[in-house]
Parts: structure tokens; sequence; C-alpha cells
């Protein structure tokens, strides 16, 4: 039996999505995701799109740094609170967030930045696809910044076994890139290890990869 309080087996990605989201008064910690910290803290700031970005975590935090986000996310809900979580901050007019079913639309424009972080779905997603058509909204000098899981807890194995989620090291996203990021710099390619706790209480060790790409001027 599942061990999720939402329906896995929900018919498209918006029903999954929101259904997770609206389940819950709020899913994520607000804080940004560490790794996406260590790859782009050092950047000047510009325009900046976060793929996937539920509550807006990773959108406030880049909003609060100097940057104009925008958040893209399938979710009415997570959305509604990424927003009035920028609000809260007094970051309203630097952080934006729009409704997109990523499969089928991404926003409009060129960004400095695009991050795509833990980009997996229970949902089909063509994520290569995806993540190919994001490069594409990298400006010129801009970056590409891929964080994924590469290894999950054993509380949440069957699940992505069982739905075929995809798991991808840094360097195979790197060659599902290829394509669309010829010529570009890799800056950073590797994989980091963190704790995480379970619903239960246990603890285990997970991995993530971490991709930075860097568009030529």
């Amino acid at each position: 039996m599942s061990t999720h309080d939402f329906d896995l087996d929900a018919p498209d990605a918006r029903a999954l999505w929101e259904g997770m989201y609206a389940a819950a008064g709020g899913r994520w910690s607000g804080r940004p995701n560490d790794a996406l910290v260590r790859a782009v803290q050092d950047l000047a700031p510009g325009t900046a799109l976060d793929l996937g970005c539920g509550e807006g975590g990773d959108v406030v935090w880049l909003a609060s740094r100097g940057w104009r986000a925008t958040g893209a996310d399938v979710s009415p809900t997570a959305l509604a609170r990424g927003a009035a979580r920028a609000a809260a901050a007094g970051l309203a007019d630097r952080a934006r967030f729009e409704e997109h079913d990523l499969g089928a639309s991404l926003p409009a424009g060129a960004f400095d930045l695009v991050a795509a972080s833990f980009l997996h779905s229970f949902a089909h997603l063509d994520r290569d696809d995806v993540l190919r058509r994001a490069a594409g909204l990298v400006a010129p000098g801009g970056s590409l910044v891929v964080v994924g899981h590469v290894t999950v807890p054993p509380w949440g194995g069957a699940a992505h076994a069982e739905r075929h989620v995809d798991l991808p090291a840094p360097a195979e996203v790197r060659e599902v890139l290829a394509p669309a990021t010829a010529g570009w710099q890799v800056l950073r390619e590797e994989l980091l290890q963190r704790e995480v706790e379970g619903p239960d209480g246990q603890r285990a060790a997970v991995a993530d990869g971490v991709l930075h790409l860097r568009r030529p001027a």
C-alpha cells in the first residue's frame, strides 16, 4: 500500500500534482534547495526561470538575491502559495508564477538562468524533451542548472520503480542535453550526498546530481 496521501494513479500531471499540494497545507519548508544555492550563489542576478517550482522556495530566494524570477508549475495550489510567499516577503514585483504543464508548454522569453530542480514526475513526463527545450530558453552567456535525484530512500523506491521515474546521473543528463548544448561550458557536474527523514522518522542517505552548463555569450 502506498504511504502517499494523494493519488499516484491520477489521470494526468495536473491532477496528480494538484492533488498532492491540495492534500496538505504546505509540502516543503520554503527554503531554497541547497544544491541550487551552491550552484548559482555567485552568479550576477538577471532573469531566472525555475521549472517545476512547486511552492516557490527557489523563486523567492532568487528574487531576494536580486533576480527577476519566474516560477512555472502545473499545480495552481502550489503557485498560489509561491505567490503568497513572495508577497509576504515584499518580493511580488520580482517574483512571478505561471501555470504550465511542462510537457506541453514553457514560459516565453530568454533567461539568464534556467533551473530545473528535482523535475521528476510520477505522471508521464518526457523529462529529456523538457530539458532540451529549456536549454533553448537560456540567453547567451546564461546558465542552465539541473538538480535531480540519483538515488531515493528505501521508502520511496517502490513508487519510483513502479512508475519508471528516471533518476539519471549528471553525466547522463549532459548526454541527453548534448544536441541542444553543443559548445556549452560545463561549470559543475557532481553528486551531492544528503540525509533525509522518512514518514516514520527513519533516516537514510541519498545522492543528488548537479549539472551546471553555461551557454557561450
